[in-house]
């Protein structure tokens, strides 16, 4: 029943363990055949995406190419799929190397595409738009624009993560990138390079609208994160354009040599948006060569314009025509040397211009010629792998007894790990308790403390005050006693003074008797 399916036989010839580069024709079949995400996603289903990673990467670059290309429904109808799609990231990712940890990557970035054209419904899928729809994205809110550069720069910190990834895997001290093997690895770049044109461009075009309406102080950190971006990007357009597979299928642009300065608005006008060009002979590897006359004639220009442009108009070579000579004779020697003068410069034009399209056409030939040799390489190769197709079945058999095998290892560990995390938490939840009881008597400790050393205050506030009612009263009573002893010591001379006055009386009373 399901390979009575076109879909999903389309689906099967694309997405398979084999280790080379999807098809261009079965992948537009995919495109042509799928007007939604259902029937997609029907045949995706029963394939084991999680049991083999070179199955998985294949199938996330077919669908990489479904978001950009499809049916606009296909974005829509994936996000149901969108939990499952995280828990195969989350799974590829525990390994730490080869196809697995790229698989990772690359659905993470697939559901950071989804959930970006869903929360802004105006960008299509592969993100070409115009000025002004870029304007009527944001609503002509500066909050909005503010949004949505903060999006895109995550959604373009994705596709940098993946374009790091696949170079990081690659030893690309050997021509890897004509081997079935590199150019599988490679292959899906093409829908990175595409998406991150525009995300770079419009991402310059938003920071520049934000400067003219925020203060640069307030955008200092979408600066830093563009600085940071940009040097990654143009590093690796320039380690891109260098490799001999992008060469036939895709003209990657370059980046300037510094980033736009924000803070002059003038500068919006030197920015150059990045344009992507895959050539229409290049964009499968079986279609056939076909060089376009079109672009080395232009036949909608008539033949004497042409005679005329290279040659002159008839007045201006007609000896008897003197209207541009402002009343000056011309000899007529002088008039054909002039003559002459203009027919060699556009002969020589002329002749720069053929020597340019032939130099083009040679460079087309050259590139068909290697696309010819890699062809050849590659049916030689399909005819080695179709040879010992036995031989790989039974390895993939014993890889996947092993996978098996592992994956159960792996759920008892996790099992036990599970148990060990139980009673690890069983345990934090006592220590947990006793901390509290702990923090509990501490705190009642503290308040009997305070409670202790305010009576210790109290005590010596009253201890002090009764010694210095103490001190008062004494010295009180020493001044009383020095009054007392005053007063006894005048009174003991009165009472001298009074006896003396006594005698000396008695004394004159006897003298006179």
């Amino acid at each position: 029943h399901i390979y009575s399916n076109p879909t999903a036989v389309s689906i099967n010839k694309a997405i398979n363990t084999q280790e080379v580069a999807v098809k261009e024709k079965h992948a537009r079949n995919i495109l042509t055949l799928c007007k939604g995400g259902h029937t997609f996603w029907a045949a995706i289903n029963r394939l084991p995406l999680s049991s083999n990673a070179v199955l998985c990467w294949k199938f996330c670059h077919v669908f990489h190419k479904l978001l950009r290309d499809g049916h606009p429904n296909v974005i829509k109808d994936s996000m149901r799929n969108k939990a499952d799609l995280t828990d195969m990231s989350r799974m590829w990712g525990h390994l730490s190397e080869g196809y697995g940890k790229l698989c990772s990557i690359y659905l993470k970035l697939l559901i950071t595409k989804m959930e970006f054209h869903i929360k802004n419904p105006r960008f299509p899928g592969n993100l070409q738009m115009s000025n002004r729809q870029l304007d009527e994205a944001g609503e002509n809110d500066v909050n909005n624009f503010f949004q949505l550069t903060v999006e895109m720069f995550d959604y373009l910190e994705c596709e940098l993560n993946l374009f790091l990834g696949v170079f990081s895997s690659l030893d690309m001290s050997r021509s890897v990138s004509v081997t079935a093997a590199g150019q599988c690895r490679l292959a899906p770049l093409i829908q990175v390079i595409l998406d991150s044109s525009h995300l770079y461009d419009y991402t310059v075009k938003l920071l520049f609208k934000l400067h003219s309406c925020l203060p640069a102080d307030t955008l200092q950190g979408h600066r830093d994160r563009f600085q940071e971006q940009f040097k990654k990007l143009k590093g690796l357009f320039y380690r891109s354009s260098n490799l001999q597979y992008f060469k036939r299928l895709i003209q990657i642009p370059q980046l300037p040599e510094n980033p736009p300065n924000f803070l002059r608005a003038s500068a919006l006008s030197e920015h150059i948006s990045p344009v992507v060009v895959i050539p229409a002979e290049s964009s499968s590897p079986e279609s056939e060569h076909v060089v376009e006359t079109d672009d080395l004639v232009d036949t909608d220009v008539p033949l004497e314009t042409k005679f005329d442009d290279l040659f002159g108009t008839s007045a201006a070579i007609d000896p008897f025509n003197f209207n541009g000579q402002n009343g000056l004779r011309k000899d007529d020697k002088d008039r054909l040397i002039e003559q002459l003068t203009r027919e060699i410069q556009a002969l020589k034009d002329e002749l720069e211009s053929f020597r340019l399209e032939s130099g083009r056409l040679c460079q087309a030939l050259r590139g068909r010629v290697n696309e010819l040799e890699a062809e050849l390489a590659e049916q030689s190769h399909l005819r080695l792998q179709a040879a010992g197709e036995s031989e790989f079945l039974k390895a993939e058999l014993d890889d996947l007894r092993r996978v098996r095998e592992d994956t159960e290892k792996e759920q008892r560990s996790l099992t036990e790990i599970e148990k060990k995390a139980q009673a690890n938490e069983q345990r934090y939840s006592k220590l947990k308790e006793k901390y509290s009881e702990l923090v509990q008597s501490h705190a009642d400790l503290l308040r009997k403390n305070a409670e202790v050393t305010r009576q210790m205050t109290v005590a010596r506030a009253a201890q002090d005050e009764v010694d210095a009612v103490r001190r008062e009263m004494q010295e009180k009573v020493k001044a009383a006693q020095e009054v007392a002893g005053r007063q006894v010591s005048a009174t003991s001379r009165s009472f001298s003074m009074a006896t003396r006055t006594m005698h000396d009386s008695n004394n004159e009373a006897t003298v006179g008797i």
